[in-house]
């Protein structure tokens, strides 16, 4: 079975929470730091407002903090692109029977919002959502738990996933792993290659070419 991060792997999302990340700071004038971004990249909401709470001496409360980021992200998720090769690469994943779900620490409106608007959501059996289940990525359980939702042994399921934790963490549950690249987190391509099981730079790397297509027939 394949699972699919969301952001930054099947949408070209990222750059939103940059800017909400950016726009929330600066309003309180806070400085947007690397040692910030990996506070909060790659998380769940609950978490990354706890750490910006903490990190950032805040006297808001999480809730109201999360309150102000899905104000800042707004209708960002119906404007949102499919990355390259995206939707030739599920089309084709379908055709040859492999059954496919995402895995993603995305809010769950945002999720839906976009794969709805997107025309992605009838490629994928379910959704596993982080933040319904209180994990990060990072955590193998996520990945054994979207196993079992699938019912399918971790051994037999290939994760898909821009991050080189949320990768880890699939690697720990016993799943193979593709890296995919994203220019938010460029810096990490040389480690996503060595420890990955395949690296690609876009989903049109993994088409069929047309001798391969009509040898498949």
């Amino acid at each position: 079975m394949f699972f699919f991060d969301l952001d930054g792997t099947l949408i070209d999302s990222n750059g939103v929470w940059k800017h909400v990340d950016r726009e929330f700071l600066a309003r309180r004038g806070i400085l947007y730091t690397h040692a910030y971004y990996e506070g909060v990249a790659h998380t769940i909401l609950p978490l990354a407002a706890e750490f910006t709470k903490e990190f950032c001496h805040l006297e808001e409360s999480c809730e109201d903090i999360i309150a102000e980021w899905m104000d800042l992200a707004k209708d960002a998720y119906t404007h949102v692109a499919v990355k390259p090769g995206v939707r030739a690469y599920l089309k084709q994943c379908r055709a040859e029977g492999r059954r496919m779900a995402v895995v993603t620490s995305s809010v769950p409106e945002h999720c839906r919002t976009a794969l709805d608007k997107l025309d992605l959501a009838r490629y994928f059996e379910f959704i596993t959502f982080a933040h319904d289940l209180g994990l990060e990525k990072k955590n193998p359980d996520i990945w054994l738990q979207a196993a079992r939702q699938g019912g399918i042994e971790p051994e037999r399921c290939t994760v898909f996933d821009d991050s080189l934790s949320a990768c880890r963490g699939a690697r720990a549950a016993r799943m193979r792993v593709v890296g995919v690249y994203d220019g938010f987190f460029a810096a990490d391509e040389r480690e996503m290659r060595s420890f990955c099981d395949v690296y690609i730079h876009s989903f049109e790397e993994l088409l069929w070419l047309p001798e391969q297509k009509a040898r498949r027939k």
